[in-house]
């Protein structure tokens, strides 16, 4: 099937839509959920940076954080009326930038807040993870086809790195 849409995240973008189409972003310590219906064809990707923040229920909803961006998920699954459970999810991103540099503890830790969030929402919802890139250091590029659900990363003076499961994430923060 020809791509028909390329489609950039920025920070804090969102797009859900029907194949074909092919979505990218950029990512560092910034972390990306792909979620797409294998059965359907249809699905998006986030770009979020940071895990949450106190809103106030008359705010919008504002994809830069990790849980509104979920929010905002769930409202495209519902308008394709789909289940959410029926997605497949990858996930990406949570990288160090500042590598050589002492690291921060847990708490400061935004990418790893970020993968952990991340697995969080995915599990509350029951959408499982089927492939991830996460943590390690600098940034990396990512390309998602919402035809085939298939995603892309490339490293900067590393090449093409297929997705793969990594180990576990620790538990909440």
């Amino acid at each position: 099937m020809a791509v028909s849409e390329e489609i950039y995240l920025g920070i804090g973008d969102l797009h859900f839509c029907k194949a074909p189409a092919r979505i990218r972003t950029v990512l560092g310590s910034c972390v990306s959920i792909t979620l797409w219906h294998p059965a359907r064809h249809i699905g998006g990707m986030c770009h979020f940076m940071l895990p949450n923040r106190i809103r106030s229920p008359q705010t919008p909803l504002d994809g830069r954080y990790a849980d509104e961006a979920m929010q905002l998920f769930d409202r495209e699954i519902s308008r394709h009326r789909a289940r959410a459970a029926d997605f497949q999810a990858k996930v990406f991103g949570g990288g160090n930038m500042f590598p050589g540099r002492q690291s921060s503890p847990p708490a400061l830790d935004v990418g790893l807040r970020n993968i952990t969030v991340a697995h969080r929402l995915l599990a509350e919802r029951g959408i499982p993870v089927v492939a991830e890139h996460l943590g390690g250091d600098g940034h990396r590029k990512l390309i998602f086809d919402v035809a085939s659900g298939e995603a892309w990363l490339a490293f900067q003076d590393r090449g093409d790195v297929p997705a793969t499961r990594s180990k576990p994430c620790p538990p909440s923060v």
